[in-house]
């Protein structure tokens, strides 16, 4: 069965990744929007998997994506296949 809160902070993890941000950073960045998180609460979170979709729009509009794409569809083939 597919653990979402663990595909949720994968798919947090790769964006940030790819836009070669840390947690300090996204912390900055994050300010420069209103939203007040430190990089230990940002560390907390993607520790947990759990965070609000409100929290990963947030990361992506601070992190300068104008659109968010998720594929479901290779989720669910990780799903099927038990991976």
């Amino acid at each position: 069965m597919t653990d979402w809160n663990q595909e949720a902070k994968a798919i947090l993890r790769a964006e940030l990744a790819r836009k070669n941000i840390g947690y300090k950073r996204l912390s900055q960045l994050l300010e420069q929007i209103g939203v007040e998180e430190t990089p230990s609460a940002i560390t907390n979170k993607m520790h947990r998997g759990s965070f609000s979709f409100a929290f990963y729009l947030q990361c992506m509009k601070a992190i300068g994506l104008s659109r968010v794409d998720i594929d479901l569809v290779k989720i669910n083939v990780l799903e099927r296949d038990g991976l």
